[in-house]
C-alpha cells in the first residue's frame, strides 16, 4: 500500500469518542458512570411488552417500510399536531430513522455540498461534527458562553456569509440545557428566512423541558419550507438501545434526506417501531410526569455538585448538567475527568470535546443526572470528597 492514510482526511481527529473511553474507564474502575446519557432503567413496562408482542406477532421482524412502519408515521404525526398544532403528511412528510444520529448524518449528507458552511451552537454533540465533515462542508461555531449560554444573535449574523447553506440548531441543547426563548426563535427565524437559509432542528430533548418552553421552529413563520425538524424516542421514553428517530418536514426536504438515509441503514428497528407507535399515544400525564422526575434529579445533582465546590450551570433542559471546576483549583476539564474515577468514583466528561475553538470550555465538565435517585445520592456523597 502506499503512504497514503487509511482514514477519509475528512475523518481526521474523529476517532474513538470521548463517552466510549469514559465509559471505559468507568468499568475498569467500577465507577458511577455519570457522563454517557443513558438512563439505567428502562422506560414504561406497557412499551417493552408492546415489543415483545410485536415480535412475537411477527410485525417488523422481516424489512418494514423505507421510510418507517404507517403506525409510527402516524403516530409521529400524531404527535407533532397534539404538542405543538403541526400538521404533517405522515405518507410524504415524515421519515422515521435508525435514531437522531441517523437522520442528522442523512441531513448533513443530502442537503450540502463541498465548501458550503454550516453554522451550529458551540458546544456541540460530537456527531455534528463528523456528518458535516463527512459531507465536505466546513462547520461555523456560533459559541454559547457561561454562566447563561445565551445565543449572540448579533454574533450569528455576522457569521452567516455566502457561503453559508444551513443551520445545524439544538434546543433544548446538550451539553449545557439552554432553551431558546421566543424572542430567540424569532430572531434566528427570521435570519434564516432573510438569508434564505435551510435549517436542521435537533430536538430530542423536546420534553425534558423545566424551564422555559419548547416550541419547534419549524412551527414559526416562514420556517416550514425550510426546515428540517428532528427528534427521537430514546431520550423520553428511556429506550435508547432501540435507536428510534425520525424527520418532520416538508415533502421535497424528506425526500432529500430519505434519499441519503436509504442508503445508510435503509431500515432498522422493525418491531421497536410498532412499540414506539404505542408509546407516543401515552397520556400527557406520562410527558409531565418524566420532565417532573427528572426536574427533581437535576436539582439533587446540581445541589450537590455546588455543595461539592464545583460552579454549577443548572440547566433549563435536557438530562445533563455542565459545571466549572476552577473552583475545585482545577483548569483542565480532561485532566480532572480521567482522574475523577481514581480520587471519588464518579466519571464525567470533558466539555472541551464539544468546542472547535480551542481552550473554550477548557475548564467545564458534564454530568448526567438519567440515573435512578439512589445512584444520583451515591455519586453526590462521593463528590463530597473533593470539597475544599
Amino acid at each position: 500500500m502506499s503512504g497514503r492514510p487509511l482514514l477519509n482526511r475528512r475523518l481526521e481527529g474523529h476517532g474513538t469518542t470521548i463517552f466510549a473511553e469514559m465509559s471505559a474507564l468507568a468499568v475498569e474502575t467500577g465507577a458511577i458512570n455519570l457522563g454517557q446519557g443513558f438512563p439505567d432503567t428502562d422506560g414504561p413496562e406497557e412499551i417493552r411488552e408492546a415489543a415483545v408482542r410485536a415480535l412475537r406477532d411477527g410485525r417488523g421482524n422481516q424489512y418494514p417500510p423505507g421510510p418507517g412502519v404507517p403506525e409510527l408515521r402516524n403516530a409521529i404525526a400524531a404527535h407533532q399536531r397534539h404538542f405543538y398544532g403541526l400538521n404533517f403528511d405522515p405518507g410524504t412528510e415524515v421519515l422515521v430513522t435508525a435514531g437522531a444520529t441517523e437522520a442528522i448524518a442523512a441531513a448533513m449528507l443530502a442537503l450540502l455540498e463541498p465548501g458550503d458552511e454550516v453554522i451550529a451552537f458551540e458546544p456541540f454533540y460530537d456527531s455534528y461534527a463528523a456528518c458535516v465533515a463527512m459531507a465536505g462542508a466546513r462547520r461555523v461555531p456560533l459559541t454559547l458562553r457561561a454562566p447563561s449560554f445565551r445565543p449572540d444573535l448579533d454574533e450569528l449574523r455576522a457569521r452567516i456569509t455566502p457561503r453559508t447553506r444551513l443551520l445545524l440548531l439544538n434546543t433544548p441543547h446538550n451539553p449545557t440545557g439552554m432553551v431558546l426563548t421566543a424572542e430567540e426563535r424569532a430572531a434566528i427565524a427570521a435570519l434564516a428566512v432573510e438569508h434564505d437559509l435551510l435549517v436542521v432542528t435537533d430536538e430530542v430533548y423536546e420534553h425534558l423541558v423545566f424551564d422555559g418552553e419548547h416550541v419547534p421552529l419549524i412551527a414559526l413563520p416562514g420556517m416550514r419550507e425550510r426546515t428540517v425538524s428532528i427528534s427521537s424516542a430514546g431520550k423520553t421514553f428511556s429506550f435508547t438501545g432501540w435507536k428510534v428517530g425520525w424527520v418532520t418536514a416538508p415533502a421535497a426536504l424528506v425526500a432529500a434526506v430519505r434519499t441519503a438515509k436509504q442508503y445508510l441503514t435503509y431500515v432498522s428497528a422493525g418491531p421497536f417501531q410498532y412499540a414506539v407507535a404505542e408509546a407516543l399515544a401515552l397520556p400527557d400525564a406520562y410527558f409531565t410526569g418524566i420532565r417532573e422526575d427528572l426536574r427533581a434529579r437535576r436539582d439533587l445533582l446540581a445541589d450537590g455538585l455546588a455543595d461539592s465546590g464545583f460552579e454549577v450551570y443548572r440547566p433549563q433542559g435536557t438530562y445533563f448538567v455542565t459545571t466549572d471546576v476552577t473552583p475545585l483549583g482545577e483548569r483542565d476539564g480532561f485532566a480532572f475527568c480521567r482522574a475523577l474515577p481514581g480520587r471519588c468514583g464518579v466519571v464525567a466528561v470533558p466539555n472541551a470535546v464539544f468546542y472547535d475553538t480551542p481552550g473554550t470550555g477548557r475548564a467545564q465538565v458534564r454530568f448526567t443526572f438519567c440515573k435512578r435517585e439512589e445512584v444520583l445520592r451515591e455519586a453526590v456523597t462521593r463528590l463530597k470528597r473533593l470539597a475544599p
